[in-house]
């Protein structure tokens, strides 16, 4: 995926994809997508292949707050719904969509109530909450698999940095940031599991720096990895 990134022949999508649209098969990612809430029917469409195929697998598309206000969102879910599709759409409400406020765009200040209108369950959670979060992944994949159709999984969060690098965000407060950042979930989740005498801080140190050294090894891989020859420029155009 580093590779993918910095455009090189040993990438996902053989540098083809680049930052933006990275995909893999293989691991059951169908694609980042660089417009907004164009995942969704890209989701609908395997689900409906896995219903087709008697496949145990369920898709899950993640969108932001913004995207749920695009023609994609609903006609997907619309279509989930009636053909009772194996499909967890995750709404995650993170306040901006770019410099969008949330409450500029969607008067419902519980966007799981939008469920209702498609006749599937949605559920809203805390999105810094990982356990909370895993729960109600795992009860709405199982009842996916047990072909009751889709569910909405709203995970109440915050974009905690800016949209990109070097931002300005002059459409926020720093307070309001920093008020965020005291919840922030990998934090929480390290506390909980040491409070509760499930791993120690010495264990957690331990994996930190074994996954740093994960990255710093993809790093330089990516790095040292060839560019795609521009004779291959007209490959992958055509299925």
């Amino acid at each position: 995926m580093m590779a993918e990134i910095l455009g090189k022949e040993t990438g996902y999508c053989k540098g083809r994809g680049g930052s933006m649209h990275i995909a893999a098969f293989e691991t059951g990612s169908l694609g980042a997508l660089a417009v907004v809430g164009s995942g969704i029917p890209l989701a609908v469409g395997a689900a409906l292949a896995f219903k087709l195929r008697n496949e145990d697998r369920v898709a899950v598309p993640f969108t932001g707050e913004g995207g749920t206000n695009t023609g994609n969102w609903h006609e997907g879910m619309n279509m989930a719904a009636i053909w009772s599709l194996p499909v967890i759409f995750v709404l995650e409400n993170n306040h901006y969509a770019v410099s969008t406020n949330v409450d500029d765009v969607i008067r419902v200040k519980d966007l799981s109530q939008r469920a209702q209108a498609y006749g599937m369950p949605g559920v809203r959670v805390d999105g810094f909450d990982v356990l909370a979060v895993y729960g109600a992944a795992r009860e709405a994949v199982a009842r996916a698999r047990r072909g009751e159709g889709p569910s909405l999984l709203v995970t109440e969060c915050y974009r905690l940095e800016g949209h990109y690098a070097g931002e300005p965000e002059v459409y926020r407060t720093r307070d309001e940031v920093k008020d965020y950042w005291r919840r922030e979930p990998l934090a929480r989740f390290r506390s909980d599991m040491t409070a509760a005498g499930l791993v120690t801080d010495a264990e957690l140190d331990a994996i930190d720096n074994e996954i740093q050294a994960e990255i710093a090894a993809a790093v330089e891989f990516a790095k040292e990895s060839p560019p795609p020859d521009p004779a291959t420029s007209m490959d992958y155009i055509y299925a």
